[in-house]
């Protein structure tokens, strides 16, 4: 049971914030999405007096292609996340260190997957531009029922187990691709992911701190609730099956393993018994890695 409400343990960790914010400014990279597109491979569609895509167009094979378009979609859905960040994280106040940060961070990830499709013509780009609108207006936890249940400890472990995951997304899809341009893209999103994962990790270990029953059933619920990248991704099946073996329970098992050492939850003591069997659950998950 928590021993905090709400509001007390946001003012709790809110105690973590500069530190947390100056540590993550000093592990994230700073890169341009521009110079990452090569833009002297492009030219004008049909609308402009080109010609409009066409599949002879592309030399990427299916499953590159799909892992291309979950992981762009993905980030697409951008703006679903951060409403649910900020829920308990107003953007507003002092905490756009953490959202207002890490949204402008994650944002750069869309707009250079997008640039780099347009311009190769990997994929379709009518196709791409209207999966994102549906993707995007289905959103991510977009209804009353979905976040009644969330905390902000619940949040903040949902987020760390996103960025671990498309962490780990990047870093399987490059051993998909053939373009050196397209794989330092890959390498530049997963370092990103890596760094805003340990971010959040770090507001987790300001949480055992704060509330350590509570932090630790939100790690287990949040471990509990991963979905594949792209299986959430309308009449996307025949893709989907292409990189169905991206993710299985070895990955699951990194994920767990790098919260478990970053929050170091071996060394916690004097949980209840509820979060005591949340704690074994999740050790037992980290073994597997």
């Amino acid at each position: 049971m928590s021993i905090l409400d709400t509001d007390e343990l946001v003012i709790a960790l809110e105690k973590a914030l500069p530190e947390l914010s100056e540590e993550h400014q000093l592990d994230i990279a700073t890169w341009q999405p521009h110079d990452w597109v090569p833009w002297d491979a492009g030219r004008n569609f049909a609308f402009l007096g080109g010609e409009d895509w066409d599949p002879s167009d592309s030399t990427m094979s299916d499953e590159a292609k799909a892992a291309l378009m979950a992981l762009l979609l993905l980030k697409d859905n951008l703006p679903s996340y951060h409403r649910v960040l900020a829920m308990f994280f107003p953007a507003f106040s002092d905490w756009r260190a953490l959202v207002g940060t890490w949204t402008a961070e994650d944002n750069r990830h869309a707009i250079v997957l997008r640039d780099y499709l347009v311009v190769t013509r990997a994929v379709d780009p009518v196709d791409a531009e209207n999966r994102r609108r549906i993707h995007v207006v289905a959103g991510y936890r977009q209804h009353e029922e979905d976040v009644a249940s969330l905390t902000p400890m619940s949040v903040l472990a949902l987020l760390a187990v996103h960025e671990l995951q498309t962490a780990a997304f990047a870093e399987r899809m490059r051993g998909a691709v053939t373009d050196d341009v397209l794989a330092q893209i890959l390498t530049k999103i997963h370092a990103d992911d890596a760094s805003q994962a340990r971010y959040f990790i770090g507001f987790l270990g300001a949480g055992m701190v704060a509330d350590q029953d509570a932090t630790v059933s939100a790690i287990d619920w949040a471990l509990t609730d991963i979905a594949p990248i792209g299986s959430d991704v309308a009449d996307f099946d025949d893709q989907f099956a292409l990189i169905a073996d991206y993710e299985n329970d070895q990955t699951r098992a990194t994920i767990a393993k790098a919260i478990v050492d970053g929050v170091k939850l071996n060394s916690v003591e004097g949980l209840s018994d509820e979060a005591q069997a949340a704690k074994e659950r999740i050790l037992a998950l980290a073994a597997g890695a």
